[in-house]
């Protein structure tokens, strides 16, 4: 599956604009949405995987990378620096944001309503859900 979303992309010379939405965009209906952002250099956010909720993460503002850990401990790389495109993750996948910039804001748009029930944090009982 392709992860990666392209965005519309208006071209204006007052400025562009970039859009989303269901199903266009978006292969879920969005119920929550959060963002991230004023990340101290070197952090990282994430380090966890979701039972049932999906997730698109945009950058807003700067830049960041998602990486992804699949269940044979591979990781795959993610730069996110543009605000037209996005990383669409499904249920079950693990992840980890690292190597923000200044400044940068990481839009989460979700298929659900915030349940700590739904978290896995722990890659080893994620090896053994997808089982």
């Amino acid at each position: 599956m392709n992860n990666h979303l392209k965005l519309p992309k208006i071209f204006d010379p007052r400025g562009n604009l970039t859009f989303l939405q269901f199903p266009d965009q978006v292969p879920f209906e969005i119920k929550r949405v959060f963002w991230t952002y004023d990340v101290p250099g070197g952090e990282i956010r994430g380090g966890h995987a979701f039972k049932e909720q999906q997730e698109v993460i945009v950058a807003l503002s700067g830049s960041f990378d998602v990486v992804i850990t699949n269940a044979d401990g591979s990781e795959s790389r993610y730069s996110l620096n543009r605000s037209y495109n996005a990383l669409f993750l499904p249920k079950l996948t693990w992840r980890h944001l690292d190597n923000f910039s200044t400044n940068a804001v990481a839009l989460h748009l979700s298929d659900s309503e915030f349940s700590s029930e739904d978290y896995i944090r722990d890659f080893q009982v994620l090896q053994n859900f997808n089982k």
